[in-house]
Parts: C-alpha cells; sequence; structure tokens
C-alpha cells in the first residue's frame, strides 16, 4: 500500500477517511452528476480494497450492502484500504433501469472511451480514477427484471488467485464464469486487478438474505486479506459449480415452481408446471441435469422461450 492513494487528483495519506466526487457529466437540466467515493485507510500497510455496487441502476441489492457496511463502520479497516462506491451507474439508478439513457449497458462498455457513449464514459472514468489505486475488488450485482439469484461469487477458475479469493469470500455457491469482454472484471484483469462478482436477489427488490451473505462475505475476505482480524464463517459451507444452463419454458401460460432457490435437485424431478389461464392445460417442467437452483424466475406470466430455472450443475 502506498503512503499516498490519487483519486482524481486528491491525495489521501494513510490514516484518513475521505469523500472524493469524481465528475462524469451533465443531466440536460445541467444539474452535474458526480461518482462520490468514500476512501477509507487504516495507518498500517495492507491491500486496497475496492467494494462497488449499482453498476446496473436497478440492482439495489449491491448497493445496500455497501450502504450498509458505511453506515455500521464495517468497512474501516485495520489494516490497508477501502474504496467504497455504493452506485456506479446514478443515470441508472435515477430512472430505475439496469442501463444509462440510451439504453446501453456500462458492464459491457468497458474499457470506455472519454470521448465516447455515456455508458462508455462511464466505464472510462471508473478504469482511470478508480483501477489504477486497487488491488482487489468485488462488484455486486443482482438478477434481472423479475429474475432472483441465489447467493453466488461468479469468478474464473482458471486462474487460481481468484478461485482463492472467491473460497475466502465463502459465499453459498461459487460458479466458474469465464472472463467476458468489454466487462468491467474482465478490464480490471488486464491491468492486473481482480474483481470478484457477487450476485443475490432480483432487480428493485431488497434481499435481506442475500444482503447477509454479501456483508458476511466482505468481511471473511478482508479478514483473509489481513484488513480486518474477526469475521463470521460460512454456516452452510461453499459449493463449487463448473457449469450452469437455463431451463427454458417449451410454452406460454401460468408458471408455478415447485422448487425454491438454493434448492437442490435431481435428473428428472419435475420443477413446476405450466397452465393455460382457462384450466384445461397443464404441462411439467422436468429437469435435464442435477444441480442448484441459482436463478428462478418469479413472474407468474411467462412466453414461450422465457428463462424459468437457472441450474447450477457439474459440481466439483
Amino acid at each position: 500500500m502506498p503512503d499516498i492513494v490519487e483519486i482524481n487528483g486528491e491525495r489521501v495519506s494513510r490514516g484518513e477517511d475521505r469523500m472524493i466526487e469524481i465528475s462524469i457529466s451533465r443531466l440536460p437540466t445541467y444539474t452535474d452528476i458526480t461518482l462520490p467515493v468514500r476512501v477509507i485507510r487504516a495507518k498500517k500497510d495492507g491491500p486496497v480494497l475496492l467494494l462497488s455496487g449499482g453498476m446496473h441502476g436497478d440492482e439495489i441489492n449491491g448497493i445496500e450492502i455497501v450502504r450498509r457496511m458505511i453506515a455500521r463502520n464495517m468497512v474501516v479497516p485495520e489494516t490497508g484500504t477501502v474504496i467504497a462506491v455504493p452506485l456506479m451507474n446514478v443515470y441508472g439508478f435515477i430512472q430505475n433501469v439496469r442501463g444509462v439513457p440510451d439504453g446501453k449497458d456500462i458492464n459491457r462498455s468497458f474499457p470506455g472511451v472519454k470521448g465516447g457513449s455515456l455508458a462508455k464514459l462511464v466505464a472510462y472514468s471508473i478504469m482511470k480514477q478508480l483501477i489504477p489505486a486497487i488491488d482487489y475488488g468485488i462488484d455486486f450485482h443482482t438478477g434481472g427484471a423479475s429474475r432472483s439469484n441465489y447467493p453466488q461469487i461468479r469468478c474464473s477458475f482458471d486462474n487460481e488467485k481468484n478461485l482463492e479469493l472467491a473460497r475466502a469470500f465463502a459465499p453459498p455457491v461459487i460458479l466458474h464464469s469465464p472472463l467476458i469482454q468489454k466487462t468491467f472484471r474482465k478490464a480490471a484483469f488486464s491491468k492486473g486487478k481482480r474483481i470478484l462478482v457477487f450476485e443475490t436477489g432480483e432487480s428493485l427488490r431488497l434481499d435481506q438474505s442475500g444482503i447477509r451473505e454479501g456483508i458476511e462475505g466482505t468481511l471473511r475476505l478482508m479478514r483473509y486479506l489481513g484488513m480486518i482480524e474477526k469475521a463470521s464463517e460460512q454456516a452452510n459451507g461453499t459449493e463449487l459449480y463448473m457449469k450452469s444452463s437455463w431451463i427454458r419454458a417449451r410454452y406460454a401460460g401460468l408458471f408455478h415452481p415447485k422448487v425454491i432457490l438454493g434448492d437442490h435437485i435431481k435428473k428428472r424431478q419435475v420443477l413446476g408446471f405450466i397452465t393455460d389461464p382457462y384450466g384445461n392445460e397443464s404441462f411439467r417442467i422436468v429437469n435435464p441435469h442435477d444441480g442448484r437452483i441459482i436463478g428462478l424466475n418469479n413472474s407468474p406470466v411467462i412466453h414461450k422461450g422465457d428463462a424459468l430455472f437457472h441450474i447450477a450443475r457439474n459440481k466439483t
């Protein structure tokens, strides 16, 4: 850890706790949009950990995880530095949407361009101002509209250090997820920084149990990195899966799941039914693989081809 951490031209010394505002752009009303960044530094040398939420503006659980840890002084390190950014995408948060006003996804716009689209501008600002200062990061995410995720870390098992960090976080599930082009995780990795992605709950809904898992996992990772001394252990253990796939609806109609998030399931198990609205037809949804439910569509009205169950499989 250097004596000085510099973000957006502001220098933060060891032992300091500072809020830094990174200017992004302006709304059409000429209201300035800034990225608030909390920098909390211990006096003792140690790693720099980024905690980021709200890359997608409607993914509230990640915002709440970081917010709650700040409010409860859980991000104050005994060693090293925490950089906390509860809300990466102010634009999407204002409008309760995933992306920015032009519809683009920030997490498919990295490493960004200063003179590019708004999504690329936000990505560029993150890469320029935050990534050079950090060693590791946790990027908190949430399932899409009406689709809820079981608490899980996604990381590439091809990199031993990434998997080591994921095991230290110790969520209920760790899923192998190759690095995807133009994502924050991939762009950070190209700069030698390792970012874990934590997923829980669905958009625009607070998932209290998943929030607790995110907080406790973060504290376990901080303990592993030597930033704090105490953290709770994972009560139910961690399972690792190499693959996952979605079961999609073969028919439109009303969706009646018979399993819940986190359930372990067997091949040929009936997971639910799709019925017509008139009481004439009912179709079984049969599971093709042994595995675990890590994603579930909560919408009762579905169309043919809709994603219904996300199944983690090939347990290691």
